[in-house]
């Protein structure tokens, strides 16, 4: 009887977790989609508040992703005119407002070309 008793308690314990953890369990779930280098390609419900898309491109990259690119922006920036351009084409893939710091940082720039794009993708955000 004993023993009822308490697989009862676990179970319910169990099921009280499950619905007031659920976005903890949901996080837990989907780890392995955070280290994934592929895009998702999807047309539903795209966040307004963090995402811009040119040219009403569809493509959202993982939060793992939008950090290394943005990390790999910010290394490439900082070097010369080459590297700075291939910074800005990976900020026009991204199309995240995250990267607004390094386009304010090219619109600074000496080179004109990098001044150019830089204001052509900032442009996009108003």
């Amino acid at each position: 009887m004993l023993n009822f008793f308490a697989i009862l308690l676990i179970i319910f314990i169990v099921f009280l977790l499950l619905i007031f953890k659920k976005r903890q369990f949901k996080n837990a779930i989907n780890l392995k989609n955070l280290s994934s280098n592929k895009v998702i390609n999807n047309n539903k419900n795209i966040s307004k508040k963090n995402n811009f898309s040119y040219k009403h491109e569809d493509t959202i990259y993982s939060e793992f992703d939008k950090k290394a690119l943005r990390n790999t922006m910010f290394k490439l920036f900082q070097s010369h005119k080459d590297d700075k351009l291939k910074a800005l084409k990976i900020a026009e893939k991204l199309a995240d407002k995250s990267i607004l710091p390094i386009l304010r940082r090219g619109l600074k720039d000496t080179s004109p070309e990098i001044v150019e794009r830089s204001a052509y993708l900032i442009r996009n955000f108003k």
